[in-house]
Parts: structure tokens; sequence; C-alpha cells
């Protein structure tokens, strides 16, 4: 699982429960070995923040990719999903991130909105719960989602839920069921 004071720091317990025995590595430092694993985990975070050293970390953020195109399962939260987009903008510069999303993100203050509230959706069979917290927005209109999000009302929230091959991604921190 990626994990970082502050790159990717939004983990619910719960969530560490559940996924049973968890290995930690730093995307801004660590290069993992994603051979032998059944689930890469991004979770939320700040990546705009730490942007220069998550490009410095190229290695990294090609392990990841090519992980996903291998096959690779992994679960993508918010800051996670960002740092698998094609890019992040921020008013400091364009930072290429892992690729595996063909999205540009952009964390610019005059691109800045807030989305905020829980959100439920259900994918495969599977419901799925969390909250949604960020400021940053997909560059241009929002993408397709995989499914339709809803707030805590019930009602639908243009929130975008992806998969593609084995990645499942969106800006909702999920809960565990």
């Amino acid at each position: 699982m990626a994990r970082n004071a502050e790159s990717f720091s939004f983990v619910y317990q719960e969530t560490l429960d559940r996924l049973g025995n968890v290995t930690f590595f730093d995307p801004e430092k660590d290069v993992p070995c994603l051979d032998n694993i059944d689930l890469l985990y991004l979770p939320g975070g700040y990546p705009e923040k730490h942007a220069d050293a998550l490009v410095a970390n190229e290695a990294c953020r090609q392990a990841i990719r090519q992980y996903a195109l291998r096959g690779g399962h992994i679960v993508a939260e918010c800051g996670g999903m960002m740092y698998l987009c094609q890019r992040i903008l921020t008013d400091e510069g364009d930072y290429p991130m892992c690729g595996v999303l063909p999205y540009t993100i952009t964390a610019r203050k005059a691109d800045r909105r807030l989305s905020l509230g829980y959100r439920q959706f259900t994918l495969d069979g599977v419901e799925y719960r969390g909250h949604e917290f960020h400021y940053s927005q997909f560059l241009g209109e929002i993408p397709p989602s995989a499914v339709q999000v809803y707030d805590a009302k019930g009602q639908p929230v243009p929130t975008p839920v992806f998969r593609y091959h084995n990645v499942l991604a969106s800006y909702t921190h999920l809960y565990p069921v």
C-alpha cells in the first residue's frame, strides 16, 4: 500500500483491518516490488502538494503503470486516483503522474471548487460507501463514470468512478460496508 505521512495518508483503520497483511511503501522514495501482490491500494492524500517528489521517483510511477497494464488489481481513492492520472496541474507547474487513467487533474487556485459529501454506489453487485472531500477537479469536462454515484440523500452526484482493467478509482474515500 502506498502510504506517506503527507502524500497518501487518508486511510480508515477499518480498511487496513480488512486488507489483512499490508506492506507499506513511500511513492516519493521507494520503488515497490509489485510482482506477487494481490492488491495495490492508493489511498487519498495530497499528491499535488508533493508533486516534485512524486515526479522525481519515475521508477515508482512506471512500476505502478506497468502493474496496472498487466492487469494488477488497484483501488485508488481521491489522491491515489489523482496519482494514477496523466498529469496534475498546479500554480507551480505541470506534473506527469502514472498515466494509467487518461485524465488531467487541476489543483490550480483558479480552478479550485469544493466537492464534499457522503457517497454511495453499486458496482458489479458490490455496494460501496464513503465520502468525498477535495478542491481539485478534472481539467475540462467531468469524465464519464462506470456507475452513477449518489449522495447520502440518494440524489445523483457527478463524481465519476473509473473501472479500467482491474483498477477501481474515484474521488470517493471508501469505507468498508
